[in-house]
Parts: C-alpha cells; structure tokens; sequence
C-alpha cells in the first residue's frame, strides 16, 4: 500500500480518547486499529509484531549488524476535541483560494495562511464535520510505509523498533509504555506538523482545576450573605493576563487556556492548561494561580477559592541536548530526502517528552499535517511522501 492508501484505511477506525475514562486504553476501540495494525505488520514480515493487554503496539525489524537500534514512535488516539467517527475523507488537487469542505464550511487561505504553501499539492481533507486524524495515523502510516519499501529494496539499514501508542492526546501515551522491551537505543516519535519541522523543545505542561465554594440564599434577601461562586470564578479568570492565552502568543511564548467552565452560585469550577517552555516561567504561572486564590480567600474566606495543580510532563531539551548527534542525524536525513530541516519548538507535548526522561531521547519529526484537532485538518500527500523517504534516509544512514 502507499502511504496514502494507508491513511486513508486508518481514518475508517474512530479511535478518540476519553480523558474521563480511568481505563488503559481509555476507549477500547482503539485496540481495534491496534489489532488492524498487528495483522498488517505480520504480513510485512514484522514476525514479532504484538499488542499488549493496554493498547500498545509493538515490532521489530533486524538491521545491519553493528547499526543502532532506533525508534519509531506514533500515536494511534485522536483528540477529544472533535468527532473521529464517520471521517469522510477526500483528495483535492489545491490550485489556491478556497475549498469547500462542505456546503457551509470553507477552508480558506484567509483564515489558515499555511495553505499557501500547498499550491499544488494534492491535500487529503475533511467533509468539515470531523477531524481528520492525521495526528497521527499519518505518523503511522509514514512508518509502515518506510518499512515496507526499506524491506521491498534491502541493501544496510539500522535495527528497527516500532512503537503505536494509545491515549497520547490525554497526555498518558508513555504511562505504559513497555521501554524495556522496546530496546530501542533512540528513538523519534512521528508526530509533528509541517513539512520539514524537527522538534526538540517542547512545553512545560500542567493542567489546573480551579474549584470555588459560594453560597447560596434566596436573591430577594440575599444582600451581605449570597456568595455567588460564579463571579468569583469570573474573577479569578480576571486576575490572570490577557495577553498569556493561546490566541495572543506564538514561539516560545507560554500561555495559561482556559479549557472548561462550568458553576451555579454554590459552586463553580475553571480548568486550564498552563504552558511554557522556560521551567521558571512555568513555575511563576502555576505561583500566579495559587496567589490569586489566595488573595480571593482573604478577601472572601479562608476555603472558598481552591487550585489543584498537577504537572503533565516537561520540556524534553535539557534530555535531548547531550545527544544532539540524533537531531543533526535526522537534519542529515530530511536534506538526503530533498526537505529542508526547520528546528522550531513544539506548542505542545508528545510521547518523546516523557518517554526522554525515561531515558530514551526522542526528537519529534514532521509528518505534514495541519491544523490538528478540528475540521480544517487536512495533510498534502507530497508531504507525507517526503516523511516517508526521510524515515528510510534515518534508517540507511545509522547503518552507513
């Protein structure tokens, strides 16, 4: 199959994620593509291909004797933020402007200047009513794909070990993933955006659920002892700079998101996400929080403003910096497959960031994707291609 073909068969699989759900994976229709993939890898040759009781999926292809053994990492959930169910998929030759994804839903230029860059280049979109899922069933089917043509041609490469995880998109792809196993001795995970994009930064990430306790009496006698929990909510909100959301930054600029709110006069609750890429900074985010319930419970009561904090993952850098030879190598790699490299900083997370300080490095490459996690999700098909030759151009040259 090509790269492609691939894809287009991974998206028929609804896979989202469930941060709600306390089991691994979160939603068991995941194990459903992991099951698909397994069957695929076998018949790649891939003898020791397995999906463990949690989701996750394993292989492993021998190399030349001597070569490293490298990851390659992909994630097979997709975001909560959108319906994964019933993709509709199509193939557009892009000559510029807009293209309708549906009768009421454009994705135009004007909107998502990136576009620019595909001028003739054939997109994979949405019907504009759900994701796409390329993030990251492109990761996955750029994998396989290499993997497949690697084998079809021969000739030296490096050991090989593959790696499909569940629940990335919740933040918990690395919880159990099986590294002792795995053997890998680096590895990339396979989950980027725009064609040529190398990371190895990436956010400090917490999430925050702020919980405020009101009371409530009845409004016609309510002066001096109605607390209203939701104008307290709003007033923490208000505490908090305009200008460190995620709209108003970009680069390695962090930001506090507002994600979810909900609140009746008793009570109401605020979750966020605070990123950065400066530790410190991150630090004085998650101090700015717990200062402003702390001035609201002196102005209101001791109790009635209340923040949980909890730390996701952090910034993979300080891990990936004494094995900067992996990042040049994969640099190498895109210029052999005809791709200029582009180092930028990841607004975001993937599983390369915890799974680095677990102790194996992993940057994270491009797959080609845009506009993740919403309608307007398309992938170029050049671009996926041009992953696929980098992926084989990592492997040859580790064996060189």
């Amino acid at each position: 199959m090509t790269v492609t073909e691939r894809l287009l068969h991974y998206v028929s699989f609804d896979t989202q994620s469930d941060e709600s759900s306390e089991t691994c994976p979160s939603t068991a229709k995941q194990k459903l593509l992991g099951e698909a993939l397994v069957e695929e890898m076998r018949a790649l040759g891939i003898a020791d291909a397995r999906i463990d009781a949690d989701g996750y999926v394993y292989g492993s292809v021998p190399g030349t004797p001597g070569a490293p053994a490298i990851g390659l990492i992909a994630h097979m959930d997709t975001s909560p933020d959108c319906s994964g169910k019933g993709i509709k998929p199509r193939i557009v030759e892009y000559t510029g402007g807009d293209i309708a994804l549906n009768d009421t839903t454009l994705l135009s230029p004007a909107d998502f200047p990136i576009l620019n860059r595909s001028v003739g280049k054939h997109l994979i979109v949405t019907d504009g009513t759900t994701l796409l899922g390329a993030d990251d069933k492109a990761g996955i089917a750029e994998i396989l794909t290499a993997v497949e043509e690697l084998l079809a041609e021969g000739g030296a490469h490096a050991s090989l070990r593959i790696g499909f995880t569940p629940d990335e998109e919740i933040g918990r792809g690395a919880d159990r993933f099986d590294l002792a196993h795995f053997g890998a001795d680096y590895a990339y995970t396979v989950d980027g955006g725009t064609l040529g994009e190398l990371e190895y930064e990436n956010f400090n990430a917490a999430s925050a659920v702020v919980t405020v306790h009101g009371r409530n009496v009845h409004p016609g006698s309510a002066k001096r002892c109605m607390i209203n929990a939701q104008l307290i909510a709003m007033e923490f909100h208000g505490m908090l700079p305009v200008h460190d959301r995620p709209e108003a930054t970009e680069g390695y600029e962090g930001f506090s998101h507002l994600c979810a709110m909900q609140g009746e006069v008793e009570l109401a609750t605020l979750e966020y996400i605070i990123r950065d890429h400066d530790r410190a900074s991150f630090e004085a985010r998650k101090a700015l929080f717990e200062s402003a319930a702390a001035f609201l419970n002196a102005k209101y009561g001791a109790g009635t403003v209340e923040v949980a904090l909890r730390d996701s993952y952090y910034n993979m850098r300080e891990k990936i910096e004494p094995h900067m030879a992996i990042v040049e190598a994969a640099q190498q790699a895109m210029r052999d497959a005809g791709v200029t490299p582009r180092v930028v900083p990841i607004r975001g997370g993937t599983d390369g960031a915890r799974l680095s300080y677990e102790g194996l490095p992993c940057p994270n490459l491009f797959t080609g994707g845009e506009n993740y996690h919403g309608r307007f999700e398309y992938v170029p098909v050049e671009d996926m291609e041009a992953a696929v030759r980098t992926l084989k151009c990592i492997l040859r040259n580790a064996a060189k």
